[in-house]
């Protein structure tokens, strides 16, 4: 029991250790299972491990097949997850350098990495081709908090975030492929009698998946299953699917899963996320237990293993030459600039799926005498533990040398995807400027997207905001919305952040009724609270450019806006492009230069008034 406990406890604080840190959670739970597995017989004073996964076939926490069962169930949920997150869109909208990374890339890593391997270890071509299988993933678990913190171009961003979702279970499925290659040709010699065997895990695997993930959306759409229980029957149909599908076709429950996650995964559902939101909460659960488990099952002889001058080899290789050359042979012919191709090369940090299969397969050959597989897992452990801590301690440091880190960030991000905060949104736009809204309202977001605005469903209230390394290029936060405390939170929680450069707020009723008109927080209008803003915007939905000649001109400008109610000042823009918001401003110090505009939403001045409007931008 006091093993049990204490193995979750560890997970979670290696958890919370990889949050505080800001490292990927895989770094301190693999350390911490090293140091309370085979380290622990370096120091303790009987030489045993303090955690012992199993020991002596019938002792320890698993004993007898308990542990292989259990990382096979684990694994199958992990995998099953990963597919959920595979979309037909996203691929065809990631862009052709992405598409290229998970199949010329991928292709690239595992024939180099078989040859590799084979030469360097003296391994069959069989092991050898599992383990460049299993060291294709990278994954989002492991890039995103390693990127967090950098400032990057957009397009770097991107092509490493959707490369590590999409490349997870493409990766996964390759692997279980070539594995259960090799199992079906053992003893017999790849006939044809194997490769039949072969074709009969292809056509269970898939059939299980496609064929239960379709049932389970029935019942779901058809309300078969009650609210309250649609998490818990979903897991449990994953875990049938699997022992069913392994029934009939030995090995080939983790492709049913996989399959049937990338099927679930694209169907209309309407509680998709909520299963989404579940199955990453268990399998944050469960990778914690699994891998303090797992790299406490290594033995101190495994770790011998590879402790030689062959292992660096192998480990330079996959890093200074397959990952460039994937990459650069991924990225012939694209838009990415040379520095920015070698920045991509360097951060390739494999991740949790790599090290879940390999010691669920690595295991499961050593068991049938298969030659040379007690290399699998540990080999594998090293690649992923080294590339993480390499990436993790080096990222911030190479992007800065190669000359991709954003010394200024210039994006904006605005809360709240309304219409005021479309036409601003659209005008940034088409003034070069990075921006991103962000509401928790789909119709909202929908209607940014269709006049070309990045937009993003999101909530402020969760922490996953801060986890989309796309918003790393963030200085300046607007909140938009009707709510007061909803402007406030967003400002005060991701001001620091998002707002290096400037956080403004607009004021609501809210703050009117409660007396909090008059404010120290920055504003995005001085004079009219976001129901003013919204009723102009509904009545005269455009920003304009309206030419200024002096500071006296700007100021009658102003006056005329705050009297007419139907146009409010927004920005100060300058002959460079760059745009001051007006409210920011210490208005007793505006001096007017020559070519300075000013931008204003609403109804266009008339031009017997004062100036000739030069510019609108509609949304």
């Amino acid at each position: 029991m006091l093993e049990l406990a204490g193995l979750i406890i560890l997970g979670i604080i290696a958890q919370w250790m990889a949050w505080r840190m800001k490292l990927p959670a895989i770094l301190p739970l693999i350390l911490i299972g090293l140091l309370v597995g085979p380290i622990a017989t370096l120091y303790t004073e009987d030489g045993s491990k303090i955690i012992e996964p199993v020991w002596n076939g019938t002792k320890g926490l698993f004993p007898g097949d308990g542990l292989y069962y259990f990382v096979s169930l684990a694994i199958a949920v992990i995998l099953f997850e990963g597919g959920l997150t595979l979309k037909r869109s996203e691929i065809r909208n990631v862009g052709p350098v992405i598409t290229k990374l998970i199949t010329v890339g991928t292709l690239v890593t595992f024939l180099l990495g078989g040859v590799a391997a084979h030469y360097i270890f003296e391994l069959s071509w069989k092991i050898s081709f599992l383990f460049s299988a299993l060291i294709i993933v990278t994954g989002p678990t492991v890039i995103t908090p390693i990127l967090r913190n950098i400032p990057l171009k957009k397009d770097i961003s991107a092509v490493l975030k959707w490369e590590g979702i999409l490349i997870d279970p493409i990766g996964a499925l390759v692997a279980v492929l070539v594995f259960e290659f090799i199992s079906v040709g053992e003893g017999q010699a790849y006939t044809k009698t194997a490769l039949i065997e072969f074709g009969k895990i292809l056509l269970f695997g898939c059939t299980f998946g496609f064929t239960f993930a379709h049932a389970l959306a029935f019942a779901i759409k058809r309300k078969l299953v009650p609210h309250y229980l649609l998490n818990v029957v979903s897991l449990s149909v994953v875990l049938l699917v699997f022992v069913e599908s392994d029934l009939f076709a030995h090995e080939s429950g983790l492709l049913a899963v996989v399959v049937m996650g990338m099927v679930l995964g694209n169907m209309n559902l309407p509680n998709l996320k909520e299963l989404l939101y579940f199955k990453e909460s268990l399998s944050v659960l469960l990778i914690s237990i699994l891998f303090i488990l797992l790299a406490a099952h290594i033995d101190i002889e495994d770790m011998e293993l590879i402790y030689n001058w062959k292992t660096a080899i192998l480990f330079i290789i996959i890093v200074f030459v397959i990952r460039p050359l994937a990459v650069f042979l991924s990225t012939k012919g694209s838009p990415l600039k040379f520095n920015e191709k070698l920045f991509i090369g360097w951060v390739g940090p494999r991740g949790i799926v790599a090290a879940g299969i390999a010691s669920l397969f690595g295991s499961k050959l050593v068991d049938k005498g298969e030659a040379g597989a007690e290399y699998i897992t540990p080999l594998v452990f090293m690649v992923v533990l080294g590339t993480v801590l390499l990436n993790a301690t080096t990222a911030r440091y190479v992007a800065k040398w190669v000359g991709v880190f954003l010394k200024h960030s210039e994006g904006i991000l605005i809360v709240g995807a309304s219409k005021v905060s479309r036409l601003i949104g659209a005008y940034l736009k088409n003034n070069d400027k990075h921006v991103v809204l962000i509401d928790n309202n789909p119709s909202n977001i929908e209607k940014a997207k269709k006049i070309g605005i990045e937009a993003l469903v999101g909530n402020i209230y969760s922490d996953s905001l801060t986890d989309n390394i796309e918003l790393n290029d963030m200085g300046y936060l607007l909140a938009i919305t009707g709510n007061a405390d909803i402007n406030r939170m967003a400002t005060a929680k991701f001001g620091s952040q998002f707002g290096e450069h400037g956080t403004f707020r607009v004021l609501c009723q809210d703050d009117l009724k409660n007396g909090n008109g008059e404010t120290t927080d920055k504003l995005l209008s001085a004079t009219d609270d976001f129901s003013r803003l919204s009723e102009i915007a509904l009545n005269y939905p455009a920003i304009r450019e309206i030419e200024l000649q002096d500071t006296a001109h700007f100021r009658a400008l102003l006056k005329l806006a705050e009297a007419d109610k139907n146009r409010t000042a927004l920005f100060l823009k300058s002959k460079d492009g760059k745009l001051d918001l007006i409210s920011a401003l210490d208005m007793e110090e505006i001096d007017i230069s020559e070519n300075q505009q000013l931008v204003y939403l609403g109804k266009s001045f008339d031009p017997d008034e004062l100036a000739q409007t030069n510019t609108e931008v509609t949304a």
